[in-house]
């Protein structure tokens, strides 16, 4: 049974934090390492049931996976070290789209038959996305619906191809790039925009032959082994958006975030919140296997749109894509209007994200316009106590969570344990931040 939490305001947020581990680097690292020729030592690894998964997933594959508190231990195999321990291999995503998305184009170039699958909402995803690339590269995938989870791989050569994709995806590009690895030839790929590199820089810190060009091409030479590595995962910026909100919008509030991730594709946030007038500084910055890692220092100030709408479509989308939810939250705060275009991909992540941010916002009597590919919010509004059915998604059960410290009264939020699909953690973490004014309950509402 899911569990609510309840949580009290208005409150304040106080302190200092280091959030745990980057999620989209986590994946990578745990699905690279396993393929390479030797052994990896990765510390900081997200503590996430998502990435669970997906080290659950290498070890049904054959990888040695060895782990304590403090570090991980990967015995990567090979390009095509992966081994079935069954006619077919079946794996369970759970509710990772990386996973699953990602996955996938490794499982592609493999020797054997694999079966991937997942939970209802990831049964609901789109895959055609990866479907269609890899099968111009040879593969063979059956997927129910041509679209939809379970996926059914039967491994076999792949050669390489020059894909344009339709959709800027940071899961799509990572999974042609890690089948181009295990192809034969040159693959090539470009998107609409750019989505986060994390991919590219860390084939690159393992030795894969990987060029990005200026025109927005980046390809990949098949075929390269890739050397372990001793890897740290920083700090994850989106999960530390939900504290940058807070301490931004919750009068008297100053918080520093340690450690964090500030990869340029993955600070959009930091930077619409910089130019609607947030106090956010920047310390202690320094380069670490190719990723800009650094501290932040948060201080509460009044946003503003200076009197003129705000819109935020094309490029930035995908940068900010998975703080759009927290950014709504925000826009009920600040002095203007904030309208978001171009996110219909919302709409297809672990909830419909449109809807459920618009249901959220009024259960708590707020206002919302919300549009087929994004919404519009004017403030500031005043938030009322209320319950907010956070249906299932991990970012609304957090970023709802921040709403209720804005709001007057109690805030329920329903199925708030989904928030250990990112982020176990978060609401022991909320609650010493807000520890004086007694905010989060500290036995869960059932």
């Amino acid at each position: 049974m899911s569990r609510s939490m309840r949580i009290k305001g208005p409150a304040r947020v106080e302190g200092s934090l280091s959030v745990p581990g980057d999620k989209s680097i986590s994946h990578r690292i745990s699905m690279l390492a396993s393929i390479a020729s030797g052994t990896s030592t990765v510390t900081g690894l997200a503590s996430s049931a998502d990435c669970s998964a997906t080290l659950d997933c290498i070890r049904k594959l054959g990888i040695a996976v060895e782990s304590d508190r403090s570090e991980l231990v990967i015995h990567g195999q090979g390009l095509l070290g992966y081994r079935q321990s069954s006619p077919v291999v079946d794996l369970d995503a759970g509710n990772s789209g990386s996973t699953m998305r990602m996955l996938s184009g490794l499982l592609a170039g493999q020797r054997f038959t694999s079966r991937i699958d997942g939970d209802g909402s990831l049964r609901r995803r789109p895959m055609a996305r990866i479907v269609e690339p890899l099968s111009l590269m040879g593969a063979q995938i059956e997927a129910t619906n041509g679209n939809f989870p379970p996926l059914t791989i039967y491994g076999k050569p792949l050669k390489a191809i020059t894909y344009a994709s339709p959709v800027a995806s940071a899961q799509v590009k990572s999974c042609i790039l890690l089948a181009g690895l295990l192809a034969e030839g040159r693959t090539s790929y470009s998107e609409p925009v750019p989505s986060r590199n994390h991919t590219e820089l860390m084939l690159k810190e393992l030795g894969a032959s990987i060029h990005t060009q200026s025109s927005g091409w980046t390809s990949i030479e098949g075929g390269y082994e890739l050397k372990p590595v001793v890897y740290q995962v920083p700090g994850d910026i989106s999960s530390a958006s939900f504290f940058i909100a807070a301490a931004t919008i919750l009068p008297g509030s100053k918080l520093v975030i340690k450690n964090v991730n500030l990869n340029p594709t993955r600070t959009g946030f930091l930077d619409v919140l910089a130019e609607l007038g947030a106090r956010i500084e920047r310390k202690n910055i320094r380069e670490q296997h190719g990723e800009m890692v650094g501290d932040l220092v948060v201080s509460s100030h009044q946003l503003t749109t200076d009197g003129r709408d705000r819109v935020l479509s094309g490029a930035i989308i995908p940068n900010i894509l998975d703080e759009i939810p927290m950014l709504a939250v925000v826009a009920t705060q600040l002095e203007g209007r904030i309208e978001v275009r171009d996110a219909k991909e919302l709409r297809v992540k672990e909830s419909d994200r449109i809807r459920t941010v618009a249901r959220g916002i009024r259960a708590l009597g707020g206002e919302i316009e919300e549009r087929e590919d994004g919404f519009s919010i004017t403030g500031p509004q005043r938030l009322a106590g209320g319950r907010v059915n956070s249906a299932g998604d991990h970012r609304i059960a957090m970023a709802f969570s921040i709403a209720a410290l804005t709001a007057n009264g109690k805030t329920e939020v329903a199925g708030a344990d989904c928030a250990s699909v990112s982020f176990p953690e978060f609401f022991e973490s909320l609650a010493m931040l807000t520890a004086p004014y007694g905010a989060v309950e500290t036995e869960p509402a059932q």
